[in-house]
């Protein structure tokens, strides 16, 4: 009687195990798949820097760049802040040890890399910026905290990965004005896009203390800001290519100015119940703007 018990008992724990792991298994997909596109797109972004700044492509260092960004991104959901465990239920259950796994590796092979061109601190900075934002920055008994600040996760994102994104297209380069001004550009496109994921955000947001500009300022002020920073930041970049700072790359910088200004009316409203072919839209236009660019580019470069 026993002996079956014993049998009926191990039975029952393995298929409770066994839907225990099936159950996980798409939330731990969702969440090792969630950061792939916006990896892509900033290894991309490297390579349209580079392009700007008149430079050998180094395509390793593309890649380590997309590395970088999928291990910091990934790690950031893995970690579950406040804000992403409510806009983020398909992740809820994933194996969050596994995720980490896979972020330390991609995280060490990108370091790996870009170390070989002694870009190693860049690497580590969006960490370090992750950590200070999350954590303040304390001298004495003074405790500057960044997190929760008014737009303060925005220019944290854009210094950050525009920093990211021209130091690694720019190593080596003597022309600091033509670094910054790719740093520049990047930096307000990056702000522009972190703003708009603000707008399906807005509950968690609130929830955790965090005063974006949506939760803050409304749509209408930070649709005029966004388009403030947006024409600025293009006007600033034609205005180089016209001083021969940067490269003459029209379409670059004429697919940029339109699919922002696109963007930026289309997906400045509350976006809370997105529908999926409106996240089909949002994934297009701003995480899949440098795919397009450099698809656009090469379509009409076999037309010349």
């Amino acid at each position: 009687m026993n002996a079956n018990n014993n049998l009926n008992h191990n039975y029952t724990s393995k298929i409770i195990l066994s839907t225990d792991l099936y159950k996980n298994l798409f939330p731990t997909i969702n969440l090792l798949n969630s950061s792939v596109l916006v990896s892509l797109s900033g290894a991309l972004r490297i390579y349209i820097a580079s392009l700007l700044l008149l430079v050998n492509i180094n395509i390793l260092n593309c890649l380590a760049g997309g590395l970088i960004v999928y291990a910091v991104y990934t790690l950031d959901r893995a970690l579950e802040p406040a804000e992403d465990a409510i806009n983020r239920s398909e992740l809820k259950g994933a194996n969050k040890k596994l995720a980490l796994f896979v972020c330390l590796i991609t995280f060490a092979v990108g370091c790996y890399i870009l170390n070989s061109s002694g870009l190693l601190l860049i690497a580590l900075m969006p960490l370090v910026a992750g950590y200070l934002y999350s954590k303040g920055i304390s001298v004495g008994r003074i405790k500057l905290k960044l997190k929760g600040g008014l737009g303060v996760k925005n220019l944290v994102v854009g210094i950050t990965w525009g920093t990211f994104i021209a130091s690694i297209a720019g190593v080596g380069l003597e022309t600091i004005m033509s670094v910054f001004l790719v740093f520049f550009y990047y930096g307000s496109k990056l702000f522009i896009n972190s703003t708009i994921y603000d707008f399906k955000d807005v509950k968690g947001d609130l929830m955790a203390g965090i005063k974006t500009l949506p939760v803050s300022l409304g749509e209408k002020k930070t649709r005029r800001l966004l388009l403030t920073l947006h024409i600025g930041s293009h006007l600033l970049l034609i205005s180089a290519i016209l001083m021969h700072l940067i490269a003459f790359e029209p379409v670059v910088v004429i697919y940029s100015l339109i699919i922002g200004l696109i963007y930026i009316f289309r997906l400045t409203k509350n976006r809370e119940n997105e529908t999926p072919l409106g996240k089909i839209e949002r994934l297009f236009l701003v995480d899949g703007e440098a795919a397009s660019i450099i698809y656009l580019r090469a379509a009409v470069a076999t037309l010349i």
